[in-house]
């Protein structure tokens, strides 16, 4: 890690350059502040926050720092209730100042109430050896994915000073002319939005990300990457955690640094996390916030502690490890666009991945507070996506179709963008849901026009022999339903269930007196065709289809007829392509015309319906008879 006389020069070369504003802090000794403290809530708002910075350089520079971020203070609007964590080691006069962010205040005995008789916002205030398993964890768990309806900050700091300071920053308002925004992360590449600028593993190889970082003032800024209590790696660059002004426990871990060796990452590319001149950091490395109880590392190294003493009013940070990727950036660049809660957004997005909060919000809520929360997200995609993709993977793992079928390569795309579309960390990320539904349902319809196309022009493709082979890989479903048939005779409906994963069920509707009269796998669209049992030669045979699509949207039909009677026919249409409703049937006419010197027989004909790469059929049974005349 850095000396301390290395990190000093390296804030001072990069420090902003903007101007600072008047003064929004005010140092004073440790006797003055209850007499301060006093002074400053009965007051005009004008008045600048006291805060304690004897022994403390490192605050002393962040008050600095603060100065080009914030230009007033505000009284922030109370949460519901607080409770203050140990009270008695805090210096006279840092309550009085805490006592305005809540309206009501609980004894620590009473936090079991939280969330059962006593709901709202909850304000927890102590200092970081406080924030314990034990009552913080039971909190943690209460109130995740209850955002709308309870919410929970904390505010704290590695001592009293710190926590003081943490307070403080709760009275100052940010400057409106700061409205930078931006994702250093080493695990992603995002596409830009919302004026969000995004750096990734490609800017790290050719930028001085340090002095981005330090060169720039932030309204909010988001560091992602692995790493652990001390740091967060940015490639070659890392978020530091050592603070060089607090004192070593040496009875606990303490990184490399700590005993003397070298940074196991470029000490001239280590960022100081306290140097940062941020309004809000997001911390978005697994463990960047762990519990007092559960830290692995010293206070003097974490990321959080060094967050904390910084200029940053408000801290994200993880409390163990998560699942952050595309999904959770994207969110949080929709979200810092519109100044919704940063730790809200997160945990909302990770709600589908795991079942314990993932971070922990340092500093009071935004003021996108008194907004409905995020829904917790509980990825689970579209079903359409779903179906589409057990589909697409029978046809193309099984033996159905010939590794030749011209209908391969296309149906292997399609299969590619779902599987990249089920995939958490793209789903809902840079695209809507909406989104995503659109592009699928028109590669859907390409196909499906497709496959109807290669079913009229040969209906001895190897795609309408699902049922046999399905059927020959399936066990028979023993709930068997008694129907009617189009025929008016009594018919079985009945389920073949696949034996292997790659293997549809399919559905079937057979007739003694017709046989197989309809197929169709789960999900596809119900079919029957109903005709006049005879048609003379010469004539014309008039279809009624009786279409229930699968799902509201469009349903390629097409009719054949046995490949010896095809040279006599003509079908009218060939292929059609409908509207169709999940909620009721709909007539579809097809005619098929006979040449004069049709022979007398029977024969039959199938309709055919095409929804979401689903063929499903239904065969009729008629005869011709001779010409009167």
């Amino acid at each position: 890690m850095q000396p301390a006389d290395t990190e000093q020069r390296t804030a001072a070369r990069r420090s902003p350059a903007q101007p600072a504003h008047p003064a929004v802090f005010r140092p004073v000794a440790p006797d003055e502040l209850p007499s301060a403290v006093r002074e400053f809530l009965d007051g005009p708002a004008a008045l600048p926050v006291p805060v304690l910075v004897d022994g403390r350089p490192d605050l002393a520079a962040s008050i600095e720092l603060a100065t080009r971020l914030y230009d007033r203070t505000v009284r922030p609007a109370p949460l519901d209730h607080g409770v203050l964590l140990g009270p008695g080691e805090l210096p006279d006069g840092l309550a009085g100042l805490v006592r305005p962010l809540a309206r009501t205040w609980l004894s620590p005995d009473d936090l079991h109430r939280f969330g059962h008789e006593v709901r709202g916002t909850l304000l927890v205030v102590g200092t970081y050896r406080h924030l314990c398993l034990d009552p913080v964890r039971e909190l943690l768990q209460r109130t995740y994915r209850r955002a709308g309806e309870l919410g929970l900050s904390f505010l704290s700091g590695r001592d009293p000073h710190s926590l003081l300071w943490n307070v403080a920053k709760q009275y100052a308002d940010v400057d409106d002319a700061l409205t930078r925004l931006g994702i250093f992360t080493d695990t992603d590449r995002p596409a830009p939005a919302h004026d969000v600028r995004v750096y990734d593993d490609r800017d790290f190889a050719r930028l001085d990300i340090q002095a981005e970082i330090l060169g720039s003032r932030w309204r909010k800024v988001v560091f992602q990457g692995h790493g652990k209590d001390d740091s967060i790696n940015l490639g070659d660059f890392t978020i530091c955690g050592l603070n060089p002004v607090a004192p070593r426990e040496t009875a606990l871990l303490g990184p490399r640094c700590a005993y003397g060796l070298p940074c196991y990452k470029p000490e001239d590319k280590l960022v100081p996390l306290n140097r940062v001149a941020a309004a809000e950091v997001v911390l978005s490395a697994c463990n960047s916030g762990p519990l007092a109880d559960l830290a692995l590392y010293d206070p003097r190294y974490q990321v959080l502690l060094n967050a904390l003493d910084g200029p940053a009013r408000t801290v994200a940070s993880a409390v163990s490890v998560h699942d952050s990727d595309r999904p959770e950036n994207a969110a949080w660049m929709r979200a810092a666009a519109t100044a919704e809660d940063s730790v809200d957004t997160l945990n909302a997005s990770l709600a589908g991945s795991h079942p314990y909060p993932a971070f922990m919000r340092f500093g009071l809520p935004g003021p996108a507070a008194g907004r409905p929360a995020p829904p917790p997200s509980d990825h689970r995609p579209d079903a359409l996506l779903l179906t589409v993709g057990t589909r697409l993977a029978a046809l193309l793992t099984g033996e159905l179709l010939p590794h030749n079928q011209p209908l391969r390569p296309r149906l292997a795309k399609l299969a590619r963008k779902v599987d990249l579309w089920v995939a958490r960390p793209t789903q809902l990320a840079d695209r809507s849901a909406d989104e995503i539904r659109a592009s699928l349902t028109a590669d859907l319809q390409s196909l499906d026009h497709v496959i109807a196309r290669q079913v009229t022009e040969n209906p001895e493709t190897e795609l309408m022999n699902y049922p046999a082979h399905f059927g020959d890989r399936s066990y028979l479903d023993r709930d068997v339903d008694d129907v009617v048939c189009h025929c008016g005779r009594p018919a079985q409906r009945f389920t073949r269930r696949g034996l292997l994963p790659h293997v549809l069920d399919t559905v079937c509707v057979v007739c003694l007196r017709c046989g197989d009269v309809t197929f169709r796998v789960p999900g596809a669209p119900e079919l029957l065709a109903y005709a006049d049992d005879a048609v003379p030669a010469g004539g014309v045979l008039e279809v009624r289809a009786v279409l229930t699509a699968a799902r509201p949207g469009p349903v390629r039909l097409g009719l054949f007829v046995p490949g010896y009677l095809r040279a006599d026919t003509v079908v009218e249409p060939a292929v059609t392509k409908v509207k169709g409703s999940d909620k009721e049937a709909r007539d579809v006419t097809f005619r098929v015309r006979f040449a004069p010197d049709t022979a007398p027989q029977a024969y039959y004909f199938t309709v055919f319906a095409v929804q979401d790469l689903a063929v499903s059929t239904a065969r009729r049974h008629f005869g011709v008879v001779p010409r009167q005349g």
